[in-house]
């Protein structure tokens, strides 16, 4: 209890003074440039080869950056394959191909890893990382439940390691300049943000045991998750509907962009209360085992506000503005921001100004990458060597992932319930009940 209230008072305190693209732990590059040469290539392995590798072509293949992929890890094998080919269109060496991340991390060449793995496998794959000397871009979410939220800046800290979450539009161009007229007072004083999310995915097959697919290390992808038998059409994708051993529901999935750019905006740490409405309101007799529908509401000091609308499978354009974003409510007027421009509207709802970027980054279709994705890993290149600071640093993207993690745990007890914002302690025996997880005991994760 101890450990949780110093970690979560860093965490509070370093909310409300960070500065647009700085770093909540505050560490200069100064210090970064302790840890690699300015200018030496950094030797890069990928662990996870599946929807978001388009992310990593370019910031790699580019000249400018200056690394080495060293690796390629997935345990599956025909990924791993897929992933040579396609990278074989962008530079002109081959890396090695890998089953078992492990062989990676004993191998002292490698100075840093990219943790696409499944949510599961952020936290226990990044501390394992770390504690073998690697820098880590975790994508996200940054943690499975709370603990782990903990455990990975905690990692981070202890093992001085330069992690940033995958939260790319922390490093859009456009999303930095609003959010900074908005904390200098463009739309007056700002109280309220909605973050939505809206797609139209379909059905997902009832769960059947099958074999485990030919080339596919099950061992190894369950890793710290609860062990069970395979069932199909489970390792892919719906994972991420099948329950909590593995994923984290779409709060998880994409609630964690807009959130953390909703409170980016409103300059607000840990919330006091969340309440939540949700539940499987779409094909009942599918194998989606959770929420495909959510309204949480997170109150925080200062009479600040964050609603969360996310509708997983049904695709009416309820906004008129696209398929994801953060409307920014204030006393003076709104600024609406996605992925791709922002948009400033007066306290009539008349527009003021607005920007088209022209971004090509991914919306709600799977797969992902583009620019703002390449910016943000080649953030963490800079910072690495010393020449900046990440745009978001672990312990910020831990601050974002509790919202995740609260909206999770009041649908999982099916009620709303209050929270400390100096520890983040959840008042609400049942809610602290799965303040944590349950392991496999040969995968563990440990500090």
């Amino acid at each position: 209890m101890t450990n949780r209230r110093d970690f979560l008072k860093k965490v509070s305190a370093g909310a409300a003074g960070v500065a647009v693209g700085g770093t909540a732990m505050g560490m200069s590059a100064k210090s970064y440039s302790k840890i690699i040469g300015a200018n030496d290539k950094l030797n890069v392995a990928i662990m996870g080869l599946g929807r978001r590798l388009g992310a990593y072509y370019e910031p790699i293949a580019e000249k400018e950056s200056n690394v080495e992929l060293k690796y390629l890890c997935d345990v599956m094998e025909h990924q791993r394959n897929r992933a040579a080919e396609r990278f074989a269109k962008h530079i002109d060496y081959k890396p090695k191909l890998e089953n078992d991340f492990r062989k990676i991390l004993d191998d002292k060449d490698v100075d840093c890893v990219i943790n696409a793995t499944p949510d599961h496998w952020h936290t226990p794959g990044s501390v394992m990382a770390m504690q073998a000397g690697k820098h880590v871009y975790v994508e996200k979410p940054c943690s499975h439940n709370m603990a782990e939220n903990e455990m990975i800046v905690k990692a981070a800290e202890k093992y001085n390691k330069v992690v940033q979450m995958g939260n790319q539009q922390r490093s859009s161009e456009h999303t930095i300049e609003i959010i900074n007229e908005i904390h200098n007072g463009i739309i007056g004083v700002p109280y309220r943000a909605v973050a939505f999310y809206i797609n139209n995915r379909g059905e997902v097959p009832v769960q059947k045991k099958a074999a485990v697919p030919a080339g596919l290390d099950w061992e190894i992808w369950q890793g710290p998750a609860i062990h069970r038998d395979y069932t199909e059409e489970t390792w892919d994708y719906n994972w991420h509907w099948y329950g909590w051993n593995y994923g984290t529901g779409e709060t998880g999935n994409n609630a964690t962009h807009e959130l953390d750019v909703a409170r980016w905006a409103l300059q607000v740490g840990l919330p006091n209360n969340v309440h939540v409405e949700a539940g499987k309101r779409h094909f009942f007799e599918d194998g989606w085992e959770m929420y495909d529908t959510m309204d949480a509401t997170f109150l925080f000091g200062g009479d600040k506000v964050i609603k969360w609308d996310g509708r997983s499978r049904s695709g009416q354009d309820t906004y008129g503005l696209g398929g994801r974003g953060t409307i920014i409510y204030g006393s003076e007027g709104t600024v609406f921001v996605d992925r791709g421009k922002y948009i400033v509207y007066d306290r009539n709802g008349k527009v003021v100004r607005d920007s088209v970027t022209g971004s090509q980054e991914a919306g709600t279709a799977l797969g992902g990458g583009g620019d703002t994705s390449t910016a943000h890993v080649q953030n963490w290149f800079s910072a690495i060597r010393g020449k900046g600071k990440l745009n978001s640093h672990i312990m910020e993207g831990a601050i974002s992932q509790t919202m995740v993690h609260y909206s999770n745990v009041a649908y999982r007890i099916g009620h709303g319930f209050d929270i400390c914002d100096k520890t983040g302690i959840m008042y609400d025996r049942d809610a602290m009940k799965l303040w944590g997880r349950e392991y496999d005991k040969n995968w563990e994760p440990k500090l």
